[in-house]
């Protein structure tokens, strides 16, 4: 289908993006890649009257990697993140979940920006976020304000972005110790039926650090604190394991759809729970 008739605006600056949000309320939207609203604007899901693209805001560019820190703009695409070396070397958790999204031609359009904070339970970007325990900013009328990407998220497609913020970057600390994203999906470029991300650090022999999260096993990205638990401290055996991807399986809600019913979901979870957990901890 064809989508119902807007005006397109294009500003080159984030004051000016601003501007034509207070200027046209609830009537306009900002686009980031476009592969979640202009689907929906063709179906006619969501009509929009003002489309705001950021595509020419340069403050929402670039990768900056500095000691330990990294920052990260909103409009930089998943083919950029892949790309870039330096954040390959301070986050290749990254990458490896970016080159899982659907396929080269979406990840040379599709912005980090964009799949964080649309709110969809099935982007890949989130649950590594929350391992990353990454900050997102948001800017807007009143102002900026930091949110961490675990408490970013409400349910499907609600998020703490408030309807005239926009998120102008995500900031994270260095990733320590080894990494793993699992995905099994029905085939090259689809939505997850199961995901997960998972760091590790290791002192010695022991784990000392750990962040577990799944994707599109509920209505938002859940991030298990008791799965991290259950690792910390322990050798990293196949007991410590079992339990980490218990303690996960324990907060995960999936439901009936058409990529299987919720009991299988929770099966195919189960064992890549336990694989990425398992290659993250080969890699500590």
């Amino acid at each position: 289908m064809i989508a119902a008739a807007f005006e397109y605006h294009r500003p080159v600056d984030i004051s000016a993006a601003f501007g034509l949000l207070a200027d046209h309320g609830s009537a306009a939207r900002v686009i980031a890649g476009g592969h979640s609203l202009i689907p929906m604007m063709k179906l006619r899901v969501t009509a929009i009257d003002h489309l705001v693209d950021l595509r020419d805001v340069a403050e929402l560019r670039g990768v900056e990697v500095s000691g330990d820190r990294v920052r990260i703009g909103a409009m930089v695409t998943q083919h950029e993140m892949i790309a870039h070396a330096g954040l390959a070397a301070a986050a290749p958790i990254l990458r490896e979940a970016a080159l899982q999204i659907a396929d080269p031609q979406v990840r040379v359009r599709g912005t980090i920006g964009g799949n964080l904070a649309n709110g969809d339970p099935g982007n890949d970007l989130p649950a590594v976020m929350q391992c990353l325990d990454a900050a997102f900013t948001l800017a807007g009328p009143r102002g900026r304000r930091t949110v961490a990407a675990r408490d970013f998220y409400r349910s499907a497609f609600v998020t703490d972005r408030a309807d005239d913020e926009i998120l102008t970057e995500v900031t994270f600390a260095r990733a320590p110790g080894g990494h793993a994203y699992e995905k099994q999906k029905r085939k090259i470029g689809d939505y997850a039926t199961a995901a997960c991300a998972a760091v590790v650090a290791k002192t010695g022999d022991r784990v000392s650090a750990a962040a577990i999260a799944m994707t599109n096993l509920a209505d938002r990205p859940v991030w298990s604190a008791a799965a991290a638990a259950a690792l910390v401290g322990t050798s990293g055996d196949a007991a410590a394991i079992s339990a980490a991807t218990a303690a996960a399986l324990a907060a995960i809600d999936p439901a009936d759809d058409n990529r299987g019913p919720a009991a299988f979901k929770r099966h195919v979870a189960g064992v890549i729970i336990g694989r990425a957990i398992a290659r993250a901890l080969s890699r500590a």
